[in-house]
């Protein structure tokens, strides 16, 4: 059976509650948000390595429209954030609208009846606008290294984290020093038997500031509000200063690097070590990531750092670039995500009836990151270009859940069948941004990064003020969008709203 709704959000993450809310408070009712996890959360739902916490500070990584003053932490845990996304979806009054358990398979627009057709393991749904609330570090992506296969003991990426493998005693190969296996290591380092962690290129590594919030902070914040505003306004101001030194003046870098350094000095005494924990291209240059028991853990007795990548996976074996060999009876794989390979895109056809991927060339773009050319009615949450390196996805999925209530907006109250971004509209914020990129640290750093598409275009990061990205998102210019024919529904009111739609 064929179900049909004006509106469908694939994903309920942070971009599909921030746009769900959006809608309700527009008095749009007829939406519905397709997740294919057993609850809300996106990212937070599915990472739940040991350690997993959000690096950017918690009172700036929420909604600003619903601060939460029951942080333990300065730096939010993976199950607190997960639990904050579900009082959200019932404060927003969100829970009806969503279907969980529900993978998209494949979705192609019909330019006769000017719908979205989007097939999913448990049915087809109709839509006369479609939009991918799928975050970027959503798809674990794993290395091309020969033998993967051939493996007899325990695989596993640290986004699919088997909690029922006991990691006691065993000889455990972690591939990968990012962000997710700095998190991990470190928790998992005194239960395994022999730890030996695979270092491809070293990242750099900063003090770590987190700290537990008192009792008392928690009700002050409950009981004034305005002072957790003005907690989140300081750690906005301090982490929109690094723009200054990615962008604008990356020489200023150099001061932020001094601090890694020392960091590195202080924490490692070992002089070998510490060269092959001495990254070799300019901190910013990849993502940054804050530490205080990285360094320790890695000295442990029965920790190893392999500063080689892997090179092949044998039966019960790993073997680095260097050729040794190594007995091991689990691999984890901390090797991220497929962010630039957006994998939604080689699942949506547009106008033309090609995928996404294929218009995109292997280098996507869009329009604020949230519009295609060629793909009627259809939007994207942090998508091309949207991607911080500094501050939190939540102030931009905001502004971008206001762009596209409003493009949802126009299309409603216009009558029309079809709402598109012009092609040249499109093209010159994507010419503005490659200016803006090529003077960056990103540019210029000296490193290979998954900011990189399959081109060696930066197609992750947005290269300039956050702020200035919100008021751009918000501000609903029509000239950027062209309205297609009147549509059989033309004159139709909006559904009004039940229940809470604050």
């Amino acid at each position: 059976m064929t179900q049909h709704t004006q509106v469908l959000i694939v994903g309920a993450g942070f971009s599909g509650i921030a746009l769900g809310r959006a809608l309700r408070r527009s008095r749009f009712t007829d939406f519905r948000i397709l997740e294919r996890g057993p609850d809300v959360g996106g990212v937070w739902q599915s990472n739940t390595y040991p350690g997993c916490r959000c690096d950017v500070p918690s009172h700036l990584y929420s909604f600003s429209f619903a601060p939460n003053p029951e942080w333990t932490s300065t730096y939010s845990p993976q199950p607190e954030i997960r639990d904050y996304l579900r009082r959200c979806l019932d404060r927003f009054g969100l829970r009806p609208h969503l279907h969980t358990g529900v993978e998209v398979e494949e979705a192609h627009w019909d330019e006769d009846d000017c719908l979205w057709h989007v097939t999913t393991d448990s049915g087809h749904w109709t839509a006369q606008v479609l939009v991918s609330a799928v975050g970027p570090l959503t798809e674990p992506r794993l290395p091309d290294v020969p033998g993967i296969d051939r493996f007899q003991g325990k695989v596993m990426h640290s986004a699919r984290w088997d909690h029922d493998h006991d990691l006691t005693g065993k000889r455990v190969a972690s591939i990968g020093t990012g962000a997710s296996a700095i998190q991990y290591v470190p928790e998992i380092a005194d239960r395994t038997g022999r730890l030996f962690v695979f270092q491809r290129s070293a990242p750099w590594i900063t003090p770590h500031d987190k700290r537990p919030i008192t009792d008392a902070e928690r009700a002050a914040f409950r009981k004034n509000p305005r002072r957790q505003r003005v907690e989140r306004g300081k750690a906005y101001a301090a982490k929109e200063l690094l723009v200054l030194g990615f962008v604008k003046h990356p020489r200023l870098m150099r001061l932020l690097q001094g601090v890694a350094s020392r960091h590195l000095r202080n924490q490692v005494a070992d002089p070998a070590l510490r060269r092959a924990l001495t990254p070799d291209f300019t901190l910013g240059c990849k993502r940054i990531v804050p530490s205080n028991t990285w360094f320790p853990a890695l000295q442990k007795p029965n920790v190893e750092l392999v500063p080689h990548a892997l090179r092949e996976i044998r039966e019960h074996s790993v073997v680095d670039a260097a050729g040794v060999e190594r007995e091991v009876d689990t691999i984890i794989f901390g090797t991220g995500f497929h962010v630039t390979d957006i994998p939604f895109a080689t699942r949506v056809r547009g106008r033309t009836g090609e995928l996404m991927s294929t218009e995109w060339g292997g280098s996507p773009r869009a329009y604020l990151g949230v519009s295609v050319p060629r793909f009627p009615n259809f939007f994207m949450f942090l998508g091309p270009n949207s991607g911080l390196g500094h501050s939190s996805m939540v102030f931009m999925i905001e502004a971008q859940a206001e762009h596209v209530k409003n493009a949802v907006r126009a299309l409603d109250t216009s009558g029309s069948a079809t709402i598109e971004v012009e092609q040249r509209v499109h093209d010159a914020y994507n010419e503005e941004l490659d200016r803006k990129l090529a003077g960056t640290v990103w540019e210029t750093g000296g490193c290979q990064s998954f900011y990189r598409d399959a081109n060696g275009r930066n197609a992750t990061l947005y290269p300039d003020w956050t702020f200035a990205f919100r008021r751009r998102a918000a501000s609903w210019k029509p000239d950027a969008y062209r309205l297609g024919p009147p549509s059989e529904r033309a004159g139709r009111q909006p559904a009004a709203s039940s229940g809470d739609a604050s």
